[in-house]
């Protein structure tokens, strides 16, 4: 009997021997290797479920700010000053007086009172939106609701992943490569050419619901039907030149009511960024290039989220036909159109 536990005593101290080591350590990592993928679903569909509850929140924020003021708030606003659009002679512009964009404008309807509360008479005070933005309370506020959890860009900076849809509204890059200007004017689809990058105070020459000079949208302006026209979608704010910078949210030309259905959805997140201005090649992606980089993004596999007129949130698949895809991003073109 003692030669038997002796026996056992010095098998188990003996351990393993380096090639039972180096089985178990394979096996260890076999099942990792199996677990991290499921791991990796569970936490994207928790964060794509998130971004679509987000969606949904200022879905309601809108429809509460018209149904309090019978109109949609302005995609951005800006004081009188310097003449800058000869189209209208008798309206002045200047990009100086920052009066804020949507984003700010629906913060009280989004349980956000008291920030909001810190940016001055926003509608009257010149350089409104520019003075709250030097105040330490408002660089340090961080709108959980304008994030999608499953974009970690630069968390230390207020950023927003949504923005407000201008519709198949035309905008020249500046670049000299446009590849999407021709779906701008597409007048066998019923809508023709517009304002480059929705630079109109009427609402006639917006094809959307937002712009950045905040042309007067209604429910009545949406003759498609508010469960047929896109309203907010998700971006990606390091894609594009005009979004990529600390509390563009709160900024009339922020890029908050820039994104246009030319671009097609997701276009160029997997190509090279160019960080510069034009890239060296007319044909290379750049955030710079507004015909490129000014689209709706994410990165949720294979499309992104969109909230509708109607408040419905849908995730429109990428692979959308282009047809399709701007005829429910415009709001009055008359057409008949299935979604996807």
């Amino acid at each position: 009997m003692r030669r038997l536990l002796s026996s056992r005593l010095r098998g188990l101290m003996r351990g393993f021997t380096l090639i039972e080591l180096l089985v178990v350590i394979a096996i260890i990592a076999i099942l990792i290797g199996l677990l991290l993928p499921a791991v990796q679903k569970v936490r994207e569909a928790a964060a794509r479920m998130q971004c679509q509850n987000n969606l949904k929140q200022i879905g309601v924020a809108l429809h509460t700010y018209h149904d309090t003021r019978n109109i949609f708030p302005p995609g951005g606003r800006c004081g009188e000053g310097v003449p800058q659009l000869p189209q209208y002679p008798t309206w002045n512009l200047n990009w100086g007086d920052d009066r804020g964009s949507w984003m700010v404008y629906i913060l009280p309807y989004i349980e956000q009172d008291n920030l909001f509360r810190l940016f001055p008479a926003i509608e009257s005070t010149v350089n409104a939106a520019g003075v709250a933005r030097g105040l330490p309370a408002v660089q340090q506020a961080r709108v959980k609701t304008y994030r999608c959890p499953s974009d970690d860009f630069n968390l230390n900076e207020a950023h927003f992943n949504y923005a407000g849809s201008m519709g198949p509204q035309c905008a020249t890059g500046g670049c000299g490569f446009d590849p999407h200007q021709a779906f701008c004017n597409q007048p066998a689809w019923g809508y023709g050419a517009s304002a480059d990058h929705g630079n109109d105070i009427s609402a006639s020459g917006i094809r959307g619901m937002f712009n950045r000079l905040g042309a007067p949208i209604t429910m009545a302006s949406v003759k498609d039907g508010l469960s047929n026209t896109i309203m907010i979608g998700e971006i990606l704010p390091e894609f594009n030149d005009h979004t990529a910078g600390n509390l563009q949210w709160t900024h009339f030309n922020g890029g908050v009511a820039h994104a246009s259905t030319i671009v097609p959805i997701n276009y160029g997140v997997s190509m090279i960024k160019n960080w510069g201005a034009c890239p060296p090649s007319a044909g290379e992606y750049s955030r710079r290039n507004w015909n490129q980089s000014w689209g709706f993004r994410s990165y949720h596999s294979g499309g992104a989220n969109f909230v509708f007129g109607d408040g419905s949130v849908r995730f429109l698949p990428q692979s959308i036909d282009t047809r399709t895809y701007n005829l429910l991003g415009c709001r009055n073109d008359g057409q008949a159109v299935t979604l996807p």
